[in-house]
């Protein structure tokens, strides 16, 4: 009895209700749900197409995949094996990143013979290792890289020392537990035996972010540095970030661009938005615009997650 009087039914019929039960049950489809009762489950976010061949997206903090697309498929890195070289470099003991190196007439000739993307280094200048590490992540300076793998490699010629260091960056790889990458250059502009997968990617883009300044340089949207001529000038040298979410998805924190004829393009990338940090990577999409769009589409789906 007292149930039915709190339902909202006017003064008039209660009598009739109470006595009959006839207008019990639409009444109490009007009734406010029971206290407790818990609301409809939201509808869980569909999961984006993207157009690249392989791709996977995590969250850091948990270690939870978000999104898996060929995760596991070895495919070409192209510029994204510069995160290795960045890593080589900077886990090199005794490192000093204010150390001069001069650039050699075979960086620039390596840039020429392969087409390679290019920092635009000039002959007989004096660079230090950490201007050689901007140029290298942020217009993906292939001559950075060979100047690097020069300087931190070991062996009596050029050509050993490169074959050093790319050995130092298959050893990391197989310490980081990457089962599934192999790196037969300091650029990804080998051949075939340059390799990995969108998983093991995103693994060593979340170790080589450890890093201080391998943080502070994948950041940097753009830079201007000035490095000593071999006459003893001076020389501005002006680097761009060629990664588009840093200048396009609010919180990105940087990685890696990478592209090539059979790599295709490629990114990885990292991301913050309140607590929650997102690693992914990207490879193999079908165009750089398609790109942006991909990681922009895994990046709004896995912070709805």
């Amino acid at each position: 009895m007292r149930r039915v009087s709190a339902v909202a039914v006017t003064a008039a019929t209660a009598g009739s209700v109470l006595a009959t039960g006839a207008a019990l049950a639409p009444a109490q489809a009007l009734a406010p749900a029971a206290a407790g009762t818990a609301a409809p489950a939201l509808a869980a976010p569909k999961a984006p197409t993207v157009t690249a061949r392989g791709a996977f997206l995590m969250n850091a903090g948990t270690g939870r995949t978000l999104y898996a697309k060929g995760a596991d498929t070895r495919l070409p890195t192209g510029s994204t094996t510069k995160i290795m070289t960045a890593k080589v470099v900077l886990a090199s003991k005794g490192l000093d990143l204010d150390a001069k190196v001069t650039v050699q007439k075979a960086y620039s000739d390596y840039i020429v013979r392969n087409s390679a993307s290019s920092a635009r280094l000039i002959v007989g200048d004096r660079v230090t290792v950490r201007q050689l590490l901007y140029g290298l992540m942020l217009p993906s300076g292939c001559d950075a890289a060979y100047a690097l793998a020069d300087k931190f490699g070991t062996g009596g010629t050029r050509d050993a020392r490169v074959k050093s260091f790319i050995g130092k960056m298959n050893a990391t790889a197989r310490s980081l537990g990457l089962k599934n990458t192999h790196f037969d250059s300091f650029d990804g502009g080998g051949g075939r035996g340059n390799y990995s997968t969108a998983r093991d990617l995103t693994r060593l883009a979340v170790s080589a972010m450890k890093n201080t300044t391998f943080r502070a340089v994948v950041a940097t949207r753009s830079t201007k540095q000035r490095t000593a001529t071999r006459s003893g000038g001076r020389r501005t040298m002006a680097w761009t970030n060629t990664n588009p979410l840093l200048n396009s998805y609010p919180g990105t924190l940087g990685i890696k661009t990478g592209s090539g004829p059979n790599a295709k393009y490629c990114l990885v990338f990292a991301t913050k938005r309140g607590s929650k940090t997102l690693y992914g990577t990207l490879l193999a999409s079908s165009s750089d615009v398609n790109r942006a769009k991909d990681a922009g589409r895994l990046l709004d789906y896995g912070f709805k997650k």
